[in-house]
């Protein structure tokens, strides 16, 4: 790999991840110049339009997939109130939403999926590749620490009981065959990337549910490129709660058998009465531990990457594509 500061041609960045996390980074990185984007999307989830689409019309899950397409799109605003607009009067269509329909009918005119999502990112105009970690269909199924097991990425996503163990470990079912294998395009994206970003996201069913395809955390140990987590800003009950930053950081250096190079994380604090409104939810901020001995060789970096519009934690796109160029994709940056 040729050295960072001595590139004249485009860094090729990969992220990994799912959801409305990815959404969020993408949305940010699409806006900086010199780079080059892949985004490797989980294929798991299992709720809403996305998971009657799979089980009706045995396609790949197509949400996360739109949602990579549409952040990566210089057209986003104008569309994508209408991408995500839901079915009302139609009985069959009732629940789903545009984009899905539209992307589930490219692939099967194309006879390929990956080739549906290319299609639906050139009338899109998207910059970068949106490429599906794996293209056999399989289902998420998490053990936890008392032996039970839960299947499916909305039941783990979202548990019913008000008490669950923690995840203990987290494998894939496949739907057909003898196997998962990873999409060839996605594992060459990584080795030739600079840099790897995982997150933000749920920790199991966006993040590691992209690791435990298999050849993918072996695709991460091979490559050169540095490894950034950006850390989620709140706990999710039934995945996450009473996690702090190293317990993210332990979890998916184990899955990947490597170390990460850096993480970044959100020192501003929230505003209460949001706070308190998750709190209900079993949920809370993220606890960075500053003073932890992981960061003496894994980098931290904290800044004010908060997004509070419309009364949400999340991160600001703008402020964390920023960080990230500062910090890492600048030629002669300092790591």
């Amino acid at each position: 790999m040729t050295p960072l500061a001595n590139r004249t041609d485009s860094l090729p960045i990969v992220t990994v991840g799912g959801g409305s996390g990815q959404y969020c980074l993408l949305s940010g990185l699409k806006h900086l110049p010199g780079i080059s984007i892949s985004a490797v999307v989980s294929m798991v989830d299992s709720g809403g339009s996305t998971g009657r689409l799979r089980d009706a019309l045995g396609i790949l899950p197509p949400g996360d997939l739109l949602k990579c397409v549409l952040a990566l799109s210089p057209l986003a605003r104008e569309v994508q109130d209408l991408f995500l607009r839901r079915f009302k009067g139609q009985r069959r269509l009732a629940g789903h939403t545009a984009g899905n329909m539209l992307l589930a009918m490219l692939a099967r005119f194309t006879g390929s999926f990956p080739e549906g999502v290319a299609a639906l990112a050139e009338i899109l105009e998207a910059r970068g590749a949106i490429l599906p970690v794996t293209l056999d269909k399989a289902t998420l199924v998490a053990e936890l620490e008392d032996g039970s097991r839960v299947y499916g990425e909305s039941a783990i996503d979202l548990p019913h009981a008000t008490q669950r163990a923690r995840i203990r470990d987290l494998f894939l079912v496949p739907h057909h065959g003898a196997g998962i294998t990873a999409n060839p395009p996605a594992l060459e994206a990584i080795r030739k990337a600079c840099w790897v970003i995982l997150g933000p996201g749920d920790l199991f069913t966006s993040i590691l549910s992209n690791l435990a395809v298999p050849g993918v955390s072996e695709a991460l140990r091979q490559t050169e490129a540095r490894l950034i987590c950006v850390m989620n800003i709140m706990t999710k009950f039934g995945e996450t709660h009473g996690f702090s930053a190293p317990d993210f950081v332990q979890h998916l250096e184990r899955q990947m058998g490597r170390n990460l190079d850096a993480v970044l994380g959100n020192t501003q604090h929230p505003p209460a009465r949001i706070v308190e409104r998750y709190r209900r939810e079993r949920a809370a901020p993220v606890d960075l531990q500053r003073d932890h001995i992981l960061w003496k060789r894994c980098r931290l970096v904290g800044a004010d990457l908060l997004d509070t519009s419309g009364g949400m934690l999340r991160h600001h796109s703008a402020k964390l594509a920023a960080l990230l160029n500062e910090r890492f994709f600048t030629a002669g940056a300092c790591f």
